[in-house]
């Protein structure tokens, strides 16, 4: 006497359903098995298989969810795609230099930040300590005058290009713990998320320029270009000592 059936494994089995054999199931069996085969090999969780087959798809769900899993692999498959450009500008970097590179560049999403800001107008480039500490100074004064907290580090954003040398627009900015009213001199806004590049300078803080001059040249490399003002976080920052300092240069980027 023959055996029966056996009976088909639930989506949520679905890491074993290959090892059963088509010959433990009986005819009617077959089409939702690879139905279950054919979603798996799409890339659908377990739990969107076990959805569409508990719900009967129809013709227009499915296309549905098809579509939507195309964006998924296209959008996935170009952020590897230029994973892999920036491989090959490395192993490029390497091969000719034959040294391993002094910054390491990151791209990352920079989420939204709410700061305290005094702009300035820098003469020339030499100035802008003169220039940016004591606008620093002034915004830090407000925040304890509000009674509110400063909420990271302290960093300028640069409105004018990295190669500028005169009348350089920038901001001294401090994040801040919760909204206060703006001022004549000091505003008050949230900075918006950004896809930036960026690098980290470790060391004294007169050679820190060369992590500007690396950081471009690796945005052109990978086929980016700046799309915004660009920051200088400072991390860790002596105005006694520039010899030991930490920084973070950040340019917002698009692709070409």
């Amino acid at each position: 006497m023959p055996s029966p059936p056996a009976p088909l494994p639930h989506a949520g089995e679905g890491l074993g359903v290959r090892a059963y054999r088509a010959s433990q199931y009986s005819a009617s069996q077959l089409p939702r098995l690879n139905r279950i085969l054919a979603l798996k090999d799409l890339g659908f969780s377990l739990e969107q298989i076990e959805h569409a087959l508990a719900d009967s798809l129809t013709t227009e769900q499915l296309r549905g969810m098809l579509k939507l899993k195309r964006a998924e692999v296209a959008q996935r498959l170009a952020a590897e795609q230029e994973r892999l450009a920036r491989i090959e500008v490395r192993l490029r970097h390497i091969e000719q230099e034959e040294t391993m590179p002094t910054y390491d560049v990151v791209f990352k999403t920079i989420p939204p930040v709410r700061v305290a800001a005094r702009r300035v107008t820098i003469p020339t480039n030499d100035q802008a300590p003169a220039y940016l500490g004591p606008a620093f100074r002034e915004v830090s004064t407000y925040i304890r005058d509000q009674v509110a907290k400063e909420a990271g580090s302290c960093f300028a954003v640069w409105h004018t290009p990295a190669d500028a040398a005169v009348n350089e627009e920038a901001e001294a900015i401090v994040p801040i713990d919760r909204a206060l009213p703006s001022t004549e001199r000091v505003q008050v806004y949230e900075l918006p998320s950004a896809q930036v590049a960026a690098l980290v300078h470790d060391g004294n803080f007169e050679d820190f320029t060369q992590g500007h001059t690396a950081l471009l040249s690796w945005i052109e490399a990978n086929g980016y270009q700046v799309a915004g003002p660009f920051r200088e976080i400072y991390i860790r920052h002596n105005h006694n000592d520039l010899s030991e300092s930490t920084t973070e240069i950040q340019f917002p980027v698009e692709k070409v």
